[in-house]
């Protein structure tokens, strides 16, 4: 029990616990709570171990499972499955002897030797078969969850009285702890103690303690020392090149997919102009026929009296009998044009056109994705910069000119690997111009800021100025 609740507050969580856990599912629990000496509160649950049936009996812990046989195949029944089984063929088997052995078989076998019985016991399996929910409660795996439910029912209860402390019901080890769980010292070994002896037990776990000390002590040392070695400026410069080739690798696949949306859009725009021309055509091919039609008609009904007005319509349709060739002719272009055989193809162009409009919109989404993570690489790129001083910013400069032509030589490889044949070196150095841009830096000059300083330093000696006075 939690020392930081009381005794009321032990009865409440005890008994919310135990009605979740064990009364709800059929058993009958007894608890009794111990805390003689004020530092070790515990409680002590007895439960059934058997469940109760519909009518308030105790089930059976097992139940005999008989071995029944149906042609060569055998399977254990109890004795109510044996009662709904036996009509489908199955039968029990008994001893019967064959000369002076005794073998199992089922009465029909035996009937058909004409073999004699050596008892009435069927055959069944050796230990029966045990109760499934007596099963489950004695199991591993309900100790677990009972664990589990403990931590959960405790923890609530802490945090309702705000206080901080919590439990956790899961090993050390399950918790990537590396230190040794104490063991458990018992009441004999306490009286041992209290009457000034040694008990193996607790001295065992008084080292116990001072070795998971020592290995705290350690770890906090390694932890020290780790972190003394990740702000060192190799390492600083490692992160910061890391978060700059990550950004180049971002930019890359910005820039290329950009590449590829422009295309698309390209694309698009041809297909709408064609498609809208195409529909335009239509239209008008459908207007002339329809007036076509209607002047022909109307010459087929004209009587041939009117020798003029014949003359006139015969103009007039022959006007738009070649106006009609045209604009078939325009047709068969632009259906040349988006790509189509026939009339049928052009809905095939139009459903491309939707699918160019998914492309685009998913390229859309992976840029944006592909922005704010390389915002967020710029984020952590500056605030580790900044807070450097011009002294540490020099040295992570000098570090960083030694490892950066290797880290491009990688993000390239990298992307080479993504993109294979599309790979562009032309894109990759404009990528590598804009996160330059982005992150507000100079390139790194080839010599490098130490050797820089030295340079200066030997031009400041009277030496190298007697030796520039000699060569001029």
């Amino acid at each position: 029990m939690p020392v930081e609740l009381q005794l009321d507050e032990w009865k409440s969580i005890l008994q919310k616990f135990i009605t979740e856990n064990c009364v709800n599912k059929g058993m009958c629990a007894d608890v009794n709570i111990h805390n003689t000496d004020g530092h070790n509160p515990h409680a002590h649950i007895l439960l059934t171990v058997r469940p109760l049936d519909e009518k308030g009996k105790w089930q059976s812990k097992t139940q005999k499972e008989y071995l029944c046989k149906r042609g060569d195949e055998e399977r254990g029944f109890t004795s109510d499955e044996f009662k709904t089984v036996q009509a489908d063929g199955w039968e029990k088997q008994y001893q019967y002897f064959v000369g002076k052995k005794k073998i199992y078989m089922t009465p029909s076998e035996a009937k058909s030797q004409n073999l004699e019985r050596v008892s009435k016991n069927p055959k069944s399996t050796r230990y029966g078969r045990q109760n499934s929910i007596c099963a489950e409660w004695n199991s591993e795996e309900q100790v677990l969850q009972w664990r589990k439910a403990w931590e959960d029912v405790t923890n609530l209860e802490l945090e309702r009285k705000n206080i901080s402390e919590r439990i956790d019901c899961r090993s050390l080890s399950e918790r990537g702890i590396d230190e040794q769980p104490t063991i458990h010292e018992g009441v004999a070994a306490r009286i041992i103690e209290q009457r000034s002896g040694v008990s193996e037990r607790c001295e065992l776990n008084r080292q116990i303690r001072k070795d998971n000390a020592l290995l705290r002590e350690l770890k906090a040392l390694v932890n020290r020392l780790s972190e003394a070695v990740e702000n060192t400026a190799a390492k600083i410069a490692e992160k910061l090149e890391n978060f700059r080739n990550n950004m180049i690798t971002a930019f890359y696949e910005i820039r290329h997919n950009s590449n590829i949306a422009d295309e698309i859009q390209r694309d698009n725009r041809a297909i709408d102009i064609g498609l809208r021309e195409y529909n335009k055509v239509v239209k008008a091919i459908d207007k002339v026929d329809s007036s076509l039609s209607k002047l022909k008609t109307e010459k087929a009904t004209l009587p041939p009296i009117h020798i003029f007005k014949h003359n006139a319509l015969s103009e007039q349709i022959a006007k738009l009998e070649t106006d009609l060739k045209k604009l078939k002719n325009r047709k068969s272009i632009l259906l040349g044009d988006m790509g189509c055989k026939s009339e049928n193809d052009v809905t095939q162009v139009e459903e491309q056109r939707n699918k160019n409009d998914v492309v685009l919109n998913n390229i859309s989404k992976r840029n944006d994705t592909l922005t704010e993570y390389s915002e967020n690489e710029k984020t952590q790129y500056r605030e580790i910069k900044g807070n450097l001083s011009p002294e540490k910013l020099s040295a992570v400069q000098e570090e960083s000119s030694k490892i950066r032509e290797d880290g491009i030589k990688g993000v390239i490889q990298k992307l080479r690997d993504i993109f294979g044949n599309k790979y562009d070196d032309n894109i990759f150095k404009e990528a590598e111009t804009d996160v330059s841009k982005a992150l507000n830096e100079k390139p790194i000059p080839k010599k490098s800021i130490q050797t820089q300083l030295r340079c200066k330093q030997q031009k400041s000696t009277p030496q190298y100025q007697r030796k520039r006075e000699i060569e001029r």
